[in-house]
């Protein structure tokens, strides 16, 4: 988990390098975080099923190896199509291991108490290492040189394979006979990557553009398609029945709404610091420790007991009001803004917030799940996030970007002009934050506590952030 949790925020702050070394243009550079996220987003639903059919251990270990793999090729990269290439492999192997994870953490845990504290570990590794990708892909840029951003996921990842095979002990898969719907996972794979290069790309063709509309045509073709040949099939890859699991749909919701609230602090909040006040890339990522040290304190078991105490529920709305009080807190800063005290205490909100609410979002989620379609139910809460990441970061990049054009053609300042574009961006931020705090009063139903010791399955990546290219939205000159 903090492979790929820290995977996809260290890239960010060596895309520059990257770029120069390899001679990406602006457009062809998108495609090094692109590639990553259309086949990790894509994969998800049958990599999920996958470990229900064949057992989890070996499809994470697959993952895993993968994932391993293409970080050396990425590392080694001599041109652009080699790196692009190994991003997408490094995506697959992404989305194999991260669809079974918690499912195989919750497996070892079977005990409602430890289970969560467990995935309270589970969320800090998830959050934090979001954060700490950002502190050390700038240290080694610096220091070293952007080849060592993927070679740092080798030792991580030879330590998790050994390991894994030694100590994680595999379920006993359903078999192929199960769930073999080869016609279901491609109609479901392509249109989930379709979906996502359509909404990666958005930001620079627009979201009117013919070609966004023909590709959001195609994806919706494909993934109705799909539904209609999961309902007619007797051994379908995704059984409609899972569906009916009360808390998975809404629950899901709000934790998408939730992630486009969290990634306007990365996305949004490292393009303030560098282009606003100046901050040097290992600066931003130090900046960000303070929400890393919050999210660890939560872990150490004040989640799981406080969820014990007051229930899941109360506790996802705490999390989204101290959420939405940090957001607020950041986006109006201004262009002068002292990292202390307002700063610091924005970030160390944020993560309070974030990891109070995404362990009672997952006990939420699966307690009605049925535990031979656990990996399943991952994939689905996966895509809900990474969908939504992708629309966040999409999004927010273009209201940013077209703000700030809007205010120089006006004749304001360059500082002035970003500035008043991230306030604008953490405004809408916030407003998904409000939005995920009224479908949790509304919508969202807590499990009777027999439903809690239901085991839960892979639920992937809290602060999984998606990777993001921080475009330039300053011009040259500034």
């Amino acid at each position: 988990m903090l492979m790929n949790s820290l995977d996809q925020t260290i890239v960010n702050v060596a895309l520059p390098t990257i770029q120069h070394d390899l001679h990406f243009t602006q457009d062809s550079l998108a495609w090094v975080v692109d590639a990553y996220l259309i086949t990790f987003g894509g994969a998800l639903l049958i990599a999920g099923r996958l470990g229900d059919l064949l057992g989890r251990r070996r499809i994470f270990l697959i993952g895993v190896v993968l994932f391993t793999a293409a970080s050396i090729c990425c590392g080694t990269s001599v041109d652009q199509t080699m790196m692009i290439v190994s991003r997408f492999v490094q995506g697959l192997g992404a989305a194999l291991s991260s669809s079974v994870i918690l499912a195989i953490i919750v497996a070892e845990f079977p005990e409602a108490k430890e289970r969560a504290k467990a995935m309270s570990a589970y969320v800090f590794v998830a959050i934090g290492g979001g954060a700490v990708g950002l502190l050390v892909g700038g240290a080694l840029t610096q220091e070293l040189s952007w080849h060592w951003i993927f070679f740092i996921n080798v030792p991580i990842g030879v330590a998790t394979v050994v390991l894994g095979w030694v100590l994680i002990e595999e379920n006993v898969g359903l078999g192929l006979r199960a769930g073999l719907d080869i016609g279901g996972a491609v109609l479901s794979t392509a249109g989930m990557m379709v979906g996502i290069y359509a909404i990666v790309t958005a930001s620079q063709d627009g979201w009117l553009a013919p070609h966004t509309l023909e590709l959001d045509a195609i994806a919706i073709v494909l993934l109705a398609a799909f539904g209609i040949l999961e309902s007619r099939l007797k051994t379908p890859m995704m059984p409609l029945r899972i569906l009916r699991a009360k808390g998975l749909l809404p629950s899901s919701v709000v934790r998408g709404l939730t992630v486009m609230g969290m990634f306007s602090t990365f996305f949004i909040g490292v393009l303030y610091l560098q282009h606003v006040l100046g901050y040097t890339a290992f600066g931003t990522g130090l900046a960000f420790l303070p929400m890393t040290l919050a999210a660890m304190l939560m872990s150490l078991g004040v989640t799981s007991r406080l969820m014990h105490r007051f229930g899941p529920k109360p506790m996802v709305l705490a999390g989204l009001v101290l959420l939405f009080v940090g957001l607020a807190l950041f986006g109006h800063s201004g262009p002068h803004a002292a990292y202390f005290p307002r700063l610091f205490f924005s970030l160390v909100l944020a993560g309070v917030g974030a990891a109070t609410v995404f362990t009672p979002l997952i006990t939420i989620a699966v307690a009605d799940v049925p535990p031979a379609d656990a990996g399943l139910g991952s994939g689905i809460v996966n895509v809900s996030q990474q969908l939504s990441a992708a629309v966040g970061v999409a999004v927010l990049g273009t209201i940013a970007d077209g703000r700030t054009s809007q205010l120089e053609a006006l004749g304001h300042s360059v500082t002035y002009s970003l500035n008043s574009a991230y306030d604008l961006a953490f405004t809408v931020a916030a407003a998904c934050v409000v939005a995920g705090i009224v479908l949790t009063l509304f919508l969202v139903r807590a499990p009777a506590k027999k439903d809690l010791a239901i085991p839960v399955p892979d639920l992937a990546a809290e602060g999984e952030a998606v990777p993001m290219v921080i475009p330039d939205l300053a011009t040259e000159d500034g």
